[in-house]
């Protein structure tokens, strides 16, 4: 009770308090962090009960895959389930396992997840009419292989995009790549060639090793084998070896929102199955010199056996027509012959531009022709795409040296004549020597019965009718047509010119056209009804 020591008990005291507080949170901080413990643990153990419990009701492939998606997408999914996949969604191999993969092994869950992304959707647009597109073309460097190809779409407003072009070009480009192609889908083998393979096939002996009862399938398995590799829709794609032609295709209907088919193509070897020339050059030098020889000597003998008339001849030859300078030019223009022809020519002609070109056109006949039995094995393979890719040609046109082919001359005469193919639409053939005897027999028949003959004299009613069916096969052949560069003379006779301002034989050996479309069933839509039909859906 001294006041001077009530002070620091009052300390005391207090401290003493506060001990005690300190201790009571103590206890209260340690039984809120365990019981928060103990609840941490519960929930770590129940997620991982519910964990095993979800693996375990998983396909074996899954349960091997690790918990850690971004480890591993790609997990070992069994081919078998890939294969069903793609035979329900028509989707790409690589697609088919990320998508099992995304989807625990489920195939109906990995069917919804390729729609979700749009992917599956390719294979119901296939059964879609597609007769609009592009007709395109490729033509490598050097002009010695060309492909024309048909890709078609559903509207043009798709034809019209730079995706639909990049695509439809690629495929062509594909073509000329695969030389062992021969059809777009594996459908389209020939049955004849599938049935001589597989009888080949049977008759290896390395099938005698084998069970007999597995023969058949090893058989069908080569055979398979063989239409694949010549079929387009299964060559790796140029553009992304790691997908098919036919995956590529897939995806580009999945992007573009319409169906696309490849419907034809064809590819042009320059001189495939000509035979060429093999000569023996210094051979045919001395045959020519010879020749020459000989020649010399007969005009010697025959200017010595007559030698006045042979002066007086040449006293008449003397006077000579002036030449003016500016029809020499003309006709050059008109004829592309050269300057002393053209002057020859003219004074032949008194001057008269069109006689000079006649008498031209009948010297340079009658050179070509002695040049025609010569073998033409070079050449070009070009190609003409009208505007608006609806209508495409590819021709071959063959010279006798690889020289001449790079010219320009040729060139123009090459391209000039794809034109005329595309201008041209009844044009089947080249000229009227690859007649079919027995279409034109048949031609004949029918002509023989029309009516009107039967008012006409017995005896020239075949005259008549040949004539008529001479006409009919004269506007299916190229080489009968009026020339689009020049129409005062035919396709045969510009060609004949060419030979002979070029001074070696030419041939179109070949030509394909293609228009788009054609022979495709189109379907024509009621948009008031197809409309209503929503609407009516819709409510």
């Amino acid at each position: 009770d001294d006041p001077a020591h009530s002070f620091p008990r009052e300390i005391a005291m207090a401290s003493y308090s506060l001990y005690r507080s300190s201790l009571a949170l103590n206890a209260v901080l340690f039984v809120l962090f365990s019981a928060l413990y103990i609840s941490k643990n519960h929930t770590q153990n129940l997620e991982t009960s519910v964990r095993l419990s979800n693996v375990r009701s998983m396909p074996a492939f899954a349960r091997q895959r690790p918990l850690s998606r971004n480890l591993q997408v790609f997990a070992a999914v069994p081919a078998s389930v890939v294969k069903e996949l793609r035979e329900k969604t028509g989707v790409g191999m690589m697609q088919c396992k990320k998508a099992l993969a995304e989807s625990d092994g489920d195939i109906a869950k990995a069917e919804e997840f390729l729609r979700a992304k749009g992917i599956a959707g390719a294979q119901k647009k296939a059964g879609r009419i597609a007769a609009e597109g592009a007709v395109v073309s490729y033509i490598h460097a050097g002009s010695r292989l060309g492909v024309l190809m048909e890709v078609n779409c559903e509207t043009d407003f798709v034809s019209r995009g730079d995706a639909f072009k990049e695509l439809a070009d690629s495929f062509a480009m594909q073509v000329a790549a695969s030389p062992g192609v021969e059809y777009v889908n594996v459908e389209d083998a020939d049955p004849e060639f599938v049935a001589k393979e597989t009888e080949v096939i049977k008759q290896m002996e390395d099938l005698a090793t084998k069970p007999e009862n597995i023969r058949d399938q090893i058989t069908a398995g080569r055979v398979a084998k063989l239409v694949k590799e010549k079929a387009l829709m299964e060559q790796p794609y140029i553009m992304d070896p790691t997908k098919t032609v036919n995956q590529a295709l897939v995806e580009a209907i999945s992007k573009i929102g319409e169906n696309i088919k490849i419907r034809r193509f064809e590819r042009f070897n320059l001189g495939e199955g000509i035979e060429k020339k093999v000569g023996d050059l210094a051979k045919e030098v001395e045959e020519q010199t010879q020749a020459m020889k000989e020649a010399a000597a007969k005009k010697e003998a025959e200017a010595a056996a007559a030698p006045a008339p042979a002066e007086e001849k040449k006293e008449e030859e003397k006077p000579k027509v002036a030449v003016d300078a500016k029809s020499v030019k003309a006709l050059r223009e008109k004829t592309g012959a050269g300057m002393m022809d053209c002057k020859k020519a003219l004074a032949e002609n008194n001057n008269d531009v069109q006689a000079a070109e006649n008498f031209l056109r009948k010297k340079g006949i009658a050179g070509a022709s002695k040049k025609a039995g010569r073998t033409a094995a070079e050449g070009l393979v070009v190609e003409y795409i009208h505007p608006g890719a609806r209508v495409g040609v590819m021709l071959e046109l063959n010279c006798e040296t690889d020289f001449v082919a790079r010219g320009e001359k040729f060139r123009q005469l090459a391209d000039s004549l794809a034109m005329q193919v595309a201008a041209n639409p009844e044009v089947d053939f080249i000229s009227m020597d690859e007649i079919d005897p027995a279409a034109r027999e048949k031609e004949f028949e029918m002509e023989m019965m029309r009516e009107d003959l039967a008012s006409k004299p017995e005896n020239i009613r075949a005259q008549i009718v040949k004539g008529r069916v001479d006409k009919i096969f004269k506007e299916r052949a190229l080489l009968e047509q009026d020339y689009i560069m020049d129409n005062s003379k035919s396709v045969g006779e510009a060609i004949k010119e060419a030979i002979a301002g070029i001074g070696e034989n030419i041939v179109v050996r070949r030509f394909r056209r293609f228009k788009l479309g054609e022979g495709l069933e189109k379907r024509e839509d009621n948009f008031a009804e197809e409309v209503a039909a929503q609407m009516g859906t819709s409510a």
